[in-house]
Protein backbone atom coordinates (compact mmCIF):
# COMPACT_ATOMS: atom_id res chain seq x y z
CA UNK A 1 0.00 0.00 0.00
CA UNK A 2 1.16 3.51 -0.84
CA UNK A 3 1.39 6.02 1.92
CA UNK A 4 -0.32 9.38 1.60
CA UNK A 5 3.06 10.96 0.97
CA UNK A 6 3.44 8.69 -2.09
CA UNK A 7 0.09 9.87 -3.46
CA UNK A 8 1.22 13.44 -2.96
CA UNK A 9 4.46 12.78 -4.83
CA UNK A 10 2.62 11.08 -7.72
CA UNK A 11 0.13 13.98 -7.90
CA UNK A 12 2.99 16.50 -7.80
CA UNK A 13 4.85 14.67 -10.57
CA UNK A 14 1.67 14.53 -12.69
CA UNK A 15 1.04 18.24 -12.20
CA UNK A 16 4.67 19.05 -13.04
CA UNK A 17 4.35 16.92 -16.18
CA UNK A 18 1.18 18.80 -17.21
CA UNK A 19 2.80 22.16 -16.44
CA UNK A 20 5.88 21.23 -18.48
CA UNK A 21 3.74 20.06 -21.38
CA UNK A 22 1.74 23.32 -21.29
CA UNK A 23 4.97 25.33 -21.10
CA UNK A 24 6.40 23.54 -24.16
CA UNK A 25 3.17 24.21 -26.07
CA UNK A 26 3.32 27.90 -25.19
CA UNK A 27 7.00 28.04 -26.16
CA UNK A 28 6.21 26.54 -29.58
CA UNK A 29 3.32 28.98 -30.06
CA UNK A 30 5.54 31.94 -29.15
CA UNK A 31 8.27 30.74 -31.52
CA UNK A 32 5.73 30.43 -34.35
CA UNK A 33 4.33 33.89 -33.62
CA UNK A 34 7.81 35.41 -33.56
CA UNK A 35 8.50 33.88 -36.97
CA UNK A 36 5.24 35.30 -38.30
CA UNK A 37 6.03 38.72 -36.81
CA UNK A 38 9.42 38.71 -38.55
CA UNK A 39 7.77 37.76 -41.85
CA UNK A 40 5.19 40.53 -41.52
CA UNK A 41 7.93 42.98 -40.51
CA UNK A 42 9.81 42.04 -43.68
CA UNK A 43 6.67 42.66 -45.74
CA UNK A 44 6.16 45.99 -44.01
CA UNK A 45 9.76 47.00 -44.68
CA UNK A 46 9.30 46.03 -48.33
CA UNK A 47 6.11 48.07 -48.58
CA UNK A 48 7.85 51.06 -47.00
CA UNK A 49 10.75 50.76 -49.45
CA UNK A 50 8.30 50.54 -52.36
CA UNK A 51 6.40 53.58 -51.09
CA UNK A 52 9.65 55.52 -50.68
CA UNK A 53 10.73 54.58 -54.22
CA UNK A 54 7.33 55.61 -55.57
CA UNK A 55 7.49 58.92 -53.73
CA UNK A 56 11.00 59.58 -55.06
CA UNK A 57 9.83 58.78 -58.60
CA UNK A 58 6.89 61.16 -58.23
CA UNK A 59 9.27 63.88 -57.02
CA UNK A 60 11.50 63.25 -60.05
CA UNK A 61 8.48 63.48 -62.35
CA UNK A 62 7.40 66.74 -60.71
CA UNK A 63 10.88 68.18 -61.23
CA UNK A 64 10.87 67.06 -64.87
CA UNK A 65 7.38 68.50 -65.41
CA UNK A 66 8.45 71.85 -63.91
CA UNK A 67 11.54 71.91 -66.14
CA UNK A 68 9.49 71.12 -69.24
CA UNK A 69 6.94 73.77 -68.29
CA UNK A 70 9.73 76.36 -68.13
CA UNK A 71 11.03 75.26 -71.54
CA UNK A 72 7.52 75.31 -73.00
CA UNK A 73 6.88 78.76 -71.56
CA UNK A 74 9.95 80.13 -73.34
CA UNK A 75 8.93 78.42 -76.59
CA UNK A 76 5.38 79.79 -76.30
CA UNK A 77 6.71 83.30 -75.73
CA UNK A 78 8.96 83.03 -78.80
CA UNK A 79 6.09 81.68 -80.90
CA UNK A 80 3.84 84.50 -79.72
CA UNK A 81 6.50 87.04 -80.66
CA UNK A 82 6.83 85.51 -84.15
CA UNK A 83 3.05 85.49 -84.53
CA UNK A 84 2.85 89.17 -83.62
CA UNK A 85 5.54 89.96 -86.19
CA UNK A 86 3.64 88.01 -88.85
CA UNK A 87 0.37 89.69 -87.86
CA UNK A 88 1.92 93.16 -88.17
CA UNK A 89 3.34 92.25 -91.57
CA UNK A 90 -0.05 90.91 -92.71
CA UNK A 91 -1.80 94.03 -91.46
CA UNK A 92 0.69 96.20 -93.35
CA UNK A 93 0.14 94.22 -96.55
CA UNK A 94 -3.64 94.35 -96.22
CA UNK A 95 -3.62 98.08 -95.41
CA UNK A 96 -1.38 98.99 -98.37
CA UNK A 97 -3.11 100.38 -101.44
CA UNK A 98 -3.36 98.21 -104.54
CA UNK A 99 -0.16 98.11 -106.60
CA UNK A 100 -2.23 98.24 -109.79
CA UNK A 101 -5.38 100.24 -109.04
CA UNK A 102 -8.52 98.60 -110.39
CA UNK A 103 -6.85 95.22 -111.13
CA UNK A 104 -6.82 92.91 -108.10
CA UNK A 105 -5.14 90.07 -109.99
CA UNK A 106 -2.25 92.21 -111.23
CA UNK A 107 -1.88 93.72 -107.74
CA UNK A 108 -1.71 90.22 -106.25
CA UNK A 109 1.00 89.23 -108.76
CA UNK A 110 3.05 92.30 -107.86
CA UNK A 111 2.72 91.54 -104.13
CA UNK A 112 3.67 87.88 -104.61
CA UNK A 113 6.70 88.91 -106.70
CA UNK A 114 7.77 91.32 -103.94
CA UNK A 115 7.24 88.63 -101.32
CA UNK A 116 9.33 86.12 -103.30
CA UNK A 117 12.12 88.69 -103.75
CA UNK A 118 12.03 89.30 -100.00
CA UNK A 119 12.23 85.56 -99.28
CA UNK A 120 15.16 84.97 -101.65
CA UNK A 121 17.05 87.97 -100.25
CA UNK A 122 17.07 86.39 -96.79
Amino acid sequence: MIAPLGYALIASAALNLLAGWAWLGQRDTIATLRTEVKAVQGQLDGARADARACSDAVDDLRTLADHRAEEASAARAAAQQRAQTHNRRADAILAAPLAVPGDDCASARVRVDQWIKGRTAQ
